[in-house]
């Protein structure tokens, strides 16, 4: 597994297929770049080298432990761009990702040719996302509980009754309350990127999920609104729409990366 360097972290990412340019997938809250989008990346690798960063707490990436901001994760995420060498990149985001993402973009207009944010928001003073929040980090002691809620607010009430008992448990169970996901929660309830958003030139298409019970689907409304020249789709979908949808949630990426090439 290759590194890159940043000032904060040694960032570890996979790379699978080849072509230019590469596409980068930006991960959310706990889970890697591998566990949120390793069961897609064949819908993009016989046209693309699609990269597969972990930003700080998540995978064999590491770090100092400092508080986390999104200007510090896209960072990491810049590096890994920056060592794969190929220019810029198509930059698809999801979740805390879609922040990062956004910020990058922002910050790193150079390394970001096409812009793809899912279910992301772009601040913590939503009543309800911060409520969500606060109640997910409140209830880490006890790791079941843990589990539990963040899989009943990860997916739409049809396809928590469509998954067989013994793998809604193992998803409960990987659901787990890491010192990476803390950390990532911690940084939701304080991520403001709103000032950052005016100075987003690339092509970006934001993706809202109408059954969120995570990040409500009127914050990605928001987000594409504060974006000039965004395009906005919504899929029928809970958050984790890359599980849930994810052949639709493909389709819709691939469709705008590849528009310009």
């Amino acid at each position: 597994m290759p590194f890159a360097a940043s000032p904060s972290a040694r960032v570890s990412y996979t790379v699978e297929g080849s072509g230019h340019p590469p596409l980068v997938f930006v991960h959310g809250t706990g889970f890697g770049a591998g566990g949120t989008f390793g069961h897609l990346t064949g819908d993009f690798t016989d046209t693309r080298t699609v990269l597969l960063p972990d930003f700080a707490g998540c995978g064999d990436t590491e770090d100092d432990g400092r508080e986390l901001t999104p200007e510090l994760l896209a960072e990491q995420i810049a590096a890994v761009i920056e060592a794969a060498g190929d220019g810029p990149a198509d930059v698809v985001g999801f979740s805390l990702g879609s922040v990062v993402a956004a910020t990058l973009a922002a910050l790193r207009p150079e390394l970001v040719r096409s812009l793809v944010l899912t279910a992301g928001w772009s601040h913590p003073d939503d009543a309800y996302l911060r409520n969500h929040m606060t109640t997910w980090r409140a209830i880490s002691g006890d790791a079941e509980a843990f589990g539990r809620f963040g899989t009943l607010t990860a997916f739409s009430r049809d396809h928590l009754n469509s998954l067989e008992p013994d793998a809604l448990e193992g998803i409960i169970k990987g659901n787990e309350p890491t010192e990476g996901a803390l950390r990532h929660i911690d940084l939701n309830l304080s991520a403001d990127i709103r000032p950052l958003l005016p100075r987003i030139t690339a092509r970006t298409l934001v993706i809202g999920c109408t059954q969120d019970a995570t990040v409500p689907v009127g914050l990605s409304r928001e987000l594409a609104e504060a974006i000039a020249g965004s395009t906005y789709a919504e899929i029928d979908s809970g958050h984790v729409v890359v599980y849930e949808q994810g052949a639709e949630w493909s389709r819709l990426v691939r469709e705008f990366v590849l528009q310009e090439g």
